[in-house]
Formats: structure tokens, sequence, C-alpha cells
């Protein structure tokens, strides 16, 4: 199983965010990395500066939003929706696309539930509950 650090993470959007301005080949999964950095043009900034931005620490209640995790839950989302998994989420995804006309703001609605599932799951110190996710989906179209 696949599990980065911190460091690996940023790294890999620091990377992606550099090759693609610099029009290099990326990797299918840079593809989609740097289609997420092109929808969060207030990323660039962080992205272009790794010696500042590497260790940096986003405090949620201070309101502050961790750009990677950020973008990270985009590609969470993208590759959820590509496989279907858990299964219903794409027909719920399209839904809320068609009801919002907006694919990006969409998507910030399935993090909105993406992130409940995994809080639940850590609250109550158990598996993420497909179920959580997919009925917070419905509650949303």
């Amino acid at each position: 199983m696949f599990n980065p650090s911190v460091n690996d993470v940023r790294t890999f959007f620091f990377d992606t965010y550099t090759k693609g301005e610099q029009n290099q080949i990326l990797s299918a999964l840079e593809k989609i990395a740097y289609s997420v950095i092109l929808e969060h043009p207030e990323y660039r900034s962080v992205l272009s500066n790794p010696d500042k931005y590497m260790q940096m620490n986003w405090l949620p209640e201070s309101g502050e939003t961790n750009p990677f995790l950020h973008m990270s839950m985009h590609i969470s989302i993208l590759e959820q929706l590509s496989i279907n998994q858990p299964f219903g989420v794409k027909d719920l995804y399209q839904k809320l696309v068609a009801k919002l006309n907006d694919e990006h703001e969409a998507q910030h609605q399935v993090m909105d539930c993406l992130a409940e599932m995994i809080w639940q799951s850590q609250y109550s110190v158990m598996q993420p509950d497909p179920a959580i996710y997919l009925s917070c989906l419905k509650n949303k179209i």
C-alpha cells in the first residue's frame, strides 16, 4: 500500500507544478494533479515557493486551509469517480454537478462529505463507512 509522508505529498505537488509550468512531460497522476492545480490559482504562490512552504502548518481552527490536503482530496475524489467507488458515488456526483452546474463546486461539496466520513471514522475509532459518505451526498442533491 502506498503511504506517502507529508513531505512526499508536498514534493509531488511542488514538482508537478514546476513540470507543468515548464511544459515538461507529466505522468498520468501528475496530469490529474496539474489539472487540480490549475483549478486553484490561489495556491500558485505556495507551489512556486517550496523553501517557504515545505514545512508550513495550516491551522484549521484559525480558518486556514492546507492547500496540499485540499488538492489531495480533489485527486482522491477524481480517482473515486473514475472507478465509481464507493459504488454509486459517480451517479450522485453527476446529479450534484447538474444541480450546481459547476463541477468544481460539486467536488467541494463531495469533499465536505468525504471529510465528514473521515472525521466520523476517527471520532469513533472505526473504519471509514461509505454509507455515511453516500448519505451525505444524497442530502446535498
